[in-house]
């Protein structure tokens, strides 16, 4: 009798075992999901830029100058991103405030400036996603408002806006789910605008190329 016993409950244990360890993996939690990068962003940026400016007159006697420019920034961006397994992409614009400036002296005399009184972007945005960290590059059509000056006795001041390109590549991180910081690296070429000067003044060219690092805090809607 003890021996059909001792078999009954082994064959009992055999057939509930299944169920209880189908009952106990169905109360595990499950393990949550990694950050993920898809959403709308705004938020606020700033740093600091230096590069250079060539001033190239068109019309007397030919030469040409290139001030040093150097200063801060501060402004603001928007975002939408898009992330697919951990390939992310998307859009970023952005548009700031900017004391980038610099004088230099010709040999004349003559102190020739260049202000880069703001600069932005529109740019697409590619980067690979390890959780909660975004490594990325950018890249775009890049704008400013870029005076030039000249002060020979009377001054000459013109400022036009400029148009060129600009790439770079940066990092976030997602300290929440709802805030990113991040650091970036760009470099713009704004291109080339004429300037009609008036006398005793000549016409020049002038381009400009600016280098920026900065951080960066932005929200996720």
């Amino acid at each position: 009798m003890r021996p059909l016993m001792l078999a009954s409950a082994s064959s009992l244990a055999l057939m509930c075992g299944p169920a209880f360890a189908a009952d106990a993996t169905a109360d595990l939690p499950m393990t949550a999901p990694g950050f993920d990068w898809t959403g709308y962003y705004a938020g606020l940026q700033a740093g600091y830029g230096w590069g250079q400016s060539e001033i190239t007159t068109t019309e007397g006697a030919p030469f040409s100058i290139t001030p040093d420019v150097d200063g801060g920034f501060v402004g603001g961006h928007v975002a939408g991103l898009w992330q697919f397994d951990q390939a992310v992409i998307g859009g970023e614009a952005d548009l700031n405030y900017s004391s980038a400036e610099g004088t230099t002296e010709s040999g004349l005399g003559s102190t020739f400036g260049t202000d880069i009184k703001w600069f932005g972007s529109v740019n697409a945005k590619a980067g690979f996603a390890l959780d909660r960290l975004l490594v990325y590059g950018v890249g775009g059509v890049a704008f400013a408002g870029i005076e030039t000056s000249q002060i020979s006795g009377a001054a000459f001041t013109e400022t036009k806006t400029n148009v060129g390109w600009t790439v770079g590549a940066g990092v976030d991180y997602a300290l929440t789910d709802k805030f990113i910081v991040g650091a970036q690296y760009r470099y713009y070429d704004f291109g080339s605008e004429h300037y009609a000067a008036p006398e005793p003044f000549n016409d020049r060219d002038q381009s400009v190329k600016l280098n920026t690092v900065g951080i960066n805090l932005s929200y996720k809607f």
